[in-house]
């Protein structure tokens, strides 16, 4: 959230934000504003009148942050391939396992004869 409000340098409303961040819901939006907020990382402003409006912007600490978001976003561009590539051989590997769990699990019963480990006297 900090990345979508410090894009535009300026300040953001409230129907902005969730228009930009659209899988977030209302009251979680406002639930993050605040803690955001509360931690010093967001300001609000309140400008009275009629409808009352009511924006957003980060701080100077928030813009601390930057730089970490920067070099998070530099680590994606390079290494995003070897990390969709882990997730390809991961889920192959685990489709294959739920396959052979499946097959042992749907077996044929033996026809005839005592079951597998029960000696036979003769």
């Amino acid at each position: 959230m900090l990345w979508v409000l410090d894009q535009d340098g300026g300040r953001v409303r409230f129907g902005e934000l969730q228009r930009r961040l659209p899988a977030i819901t209302p009251k979680v939006l406002s639930h993050t504003l605040r803690q955001l907020e509360r931690n010093g990382l967001v300001g609000r402003t309140h400008h009275p009148g009629v409808p009352p409006r009511v924006e957003y912007a980060t701080t100077p600490l928030a813009g601390t942050l930057i730089p970490v978001f920067d070099a998070l976003s530099d680590w994606t561009r390079a290494h995003l391939g070897e990390v969709l590539s882990a997730q390809a051989r991961y889920d192959a590997d685990e489709s294959a396992s739920a396959s052979a769990s499946a097959s042992a699990h749907h077996l044929p019963k033996p026809s005839g004869g005592p079951p597998s480990g029960v000696p036979v006297s003769e």
